[in-house]
């Protein structure tokens, strides 16, 4: 079984596979010279009355040759490996890259424990398939054929008798391949399933600790895990039956050629260094086809795999995340003086048959604007944003910056020009500076430490054990919400985006915390185009514009003041608003 599209990952490493095939195919030669002067020294010393000093040179011969066939063996799979590695290197690299171009919308559609299975393990599975399985398939072509080349002129009927019980091994894996696939696919989903299930109860280990359902959950852990079990022994079962098979086909074959030599050499009509020659190269035409067999289901599992692998990178990723010509560079300068965004009737599916998130919005946004959304959960707020910074395309519709269309502009381009501070931040594990660096790694430690200064961050940061090195973990444990927020809001700042898009940033912070994240988003939002989405009203008074959206669709705009006349939805929200917080 063979995989085209795999096939066309070894260009690259082409001639590390070739090097480690053409020692495969030196070593079988290597077989034959061996076979051909051991037949010579037995049939010397023990027919010819040869004396063993008389054979001394032959013997050395034979010691030289096999050890020069452990160094090919060594050189054969070292060169294998060293182009397996490059292949897997260069796949994760792509792999990585383009789940990173597909964004968070597409990474919210996907389970991330699998995700992270196909990236690793996955990854890891085609090792064997190109090391082991790819090699050994060209071998045991290339290597019987040769070793019928030197039987045919000395004995024809061990040579037919080569030539028509090698294919069964081949057929043999043919007829099994079918199940053995199913059973392999099963298994690598198994795993699947199993990270992914793992992972989630990771991240919701506090839930289930404080809800009292970590057993129930240990008891779904269970079941995963004996389902791979099983999975795993149905894999194993067929590969011990098929290694049973293939050893018996290969012994009874080689046990055919033996009787057959032996009954001439009763007979006389053939040669004993003949004979011998014959049954010592008759294992060595087995030997590649039964480490093919051997190797057969590593090299499933590579290409099921691959599978899951060719998917994703087959997943087709927005207009700007290809090589496209920029029609219209953006510079900085040009969107902090004047510029324009529009967004023409777009409508937002993110999935066909689901409800629309966004239908025929209307928007514009000028230099040096604060624009606030606001409305109820699940009004397509948060979905205007996302089109903004690109993370997805709209269904119908166009965005348009100084009127050029924004699918026309390279996405490293555009969201240059964007700084995003979310509801929850996320921060890497590392250092705070480095954190904050990740919004401009040319920046100076002094630009950080000033951009800490303005987000009101800098303070409690010089209070940690070590300052701007303190180490955080994945996630930015060790800081409180509203800590971790002005971290968003310092690295925000040191990118000096002209755009900023807040996305409910204060929405779950208690009042201590939001007013002095508030005090740091009016230091952040200064010279700044600002597109603002809010649950917490108080945070949208002095926007110069307020959109309400409701089922994706805005049906108010206006200004605080004007909403509050027209006693719509904004007024009945304000009105809740106030009666909770009284």
């Amino acid at each position: 079984m063979f995989d085209k599209r795999l096939a066309h990952e070894v260009k690259p490493v082409f001639g590390y596979l070739i090097l480690a095939i053409g020692l495969g195919i030196g070593i079988a030669f290597l077989a034959v010279a061996q076979a051909w002067f051991f037949s010579r020294v037995v049939a010397g010393v023990f027919l010819e009355g040869a004396t063993l000093s008389s054979a001394w040179n032959f013997l050395m011969i034979i010691v030289g040759i096999i050890a020069l066939r452990a160094v090919f063996q060594w050189a054969s799979e070292v060169s294998a490996h060293e182009a397996a590695f490059r292949i897997k290197a260069s796949l994760r690299q792509r792999l990585m890259s383009h789940i990173v171009s597909l964004g968070p919308v597409y990474a919210r559609g996907e389970r991330t424990g699998e995700l992270i299975t196909t990236v690793v393990e996955g990854i890891e599975a085609l090792e064997d398939y190109f090391a082991k399985y790819l090699p050994q398939l060209i071998l045991s072509a290339v290597i019987p054929m040769l070793i019928l080349g030197f039987v045919f002129p000395l004995d024809w009927k061990s040579g037919l008798i080569l030539l028509l019980t090698g294919p069964l091994i081949p057929v043999f894996m043919i007829l099994i391949g079918k199940l053995a696939e199913k059973q392999s696919l099963h298994q690598f989903q198994s795993l699947s399933w199993m990270s992914a299930h793992f992972l989630d109860i990771l991240r919701g280990l506090t839930t289930l600790k404080v809800f009292g359902r970590a057993k129930d959950q240990t008891r779904v852990i269970e079941r995963v895990s004996d389902a791979f079990r099983k999975t795993t022994l149905s894999v194993l079962r067929i590969a011990f039956l098929s290694a049973l098979v293939l050893e018996f086909l290969a012994t009874m074959s080689t046990a055919l050629v033996a009787v057959t030599i032996g009954l001439r050499l009763v007979y006389g009509t053939l040669s004993f260094s003949a004979g011998l020659f014959l049954l010592l190269l008759a294992p060595e035409f087995y030997t590649p086809l039964r480490t093919l067999g051997l190797n057969f289901h590593a090299g499933l599992s590579g290409m099921n795999a691959a599978g899951r692998i060719f998917e994703i990178l087959d997943t087709p990723l927005l207009s700007g995340e290809v090589n496209i010509k920029e029609i219209d560079v953006l510079r900085r300068q040009e969107l902090s003086s004047d510029f324009h965004i529009s967004l023409q009737h777009v409508c937002l599916t993110y999935q066909a048959g689901e409800v629309p998130a966004l239908k025929d919005i209307n928007l514009s946004l000028f230099s040096g604007e604060r624009v606030a959304l606001v409305g109820p959960s699940g009004a397509g707020k948060t979905s205007i944003a996302e089109i903004l910074l690109r993370f997805i395309d709209p269904s119908e519709g166009n965005i348009l910056v100084n009127g050029a269309l924004l699918k026309t502009i390279t996405f490293n381009n555009w969201r240059e020009q964007i700084a995003y501070v979310p509801q929850t931040p996320y921060l890497f594990a590392g250092s705070i500076a480095d954190n904050i660096h990740f919004a401009r790694p040319s920046a100076t430690i002094e630009e950080v430490r000033s951009a800490a200064q303005k987000g009101l961050a800098d303070e409690f940061i010089l209070a940690l054990p070590d300052g701007y090195n303190t180490l955080l973990g994945e996630g930015g444990t060790r800081l409180s919400g509203g800590q971790a927020q002005r971290i968003a809001i310092a690295r925000a700042i040191l990118k000096e985006a002209p755009l900023l898009i807040l996305d409910e940033v204060t929405s779950s912070l208690d009042p201590a915390s939001e007013s002095t994240v508030q005090q740091a988003l009016k230091r952040l939002m200064q010279g700044k185009t600002t597109l603002i989405i809010a649950h917490r009203l108080s945070t949208v008074r002095q926007a110069d514009r307020i959109l309400v959206l409701d089922k994706g669709q805005i049906v108010e705009q206006g200004n605080h003041r004007e909403l509050m006349s027209e006693q719509g939805l904004y007024f009945r929200m304000v009105s809740e608003y106030r009666g909770q917080h009284l």
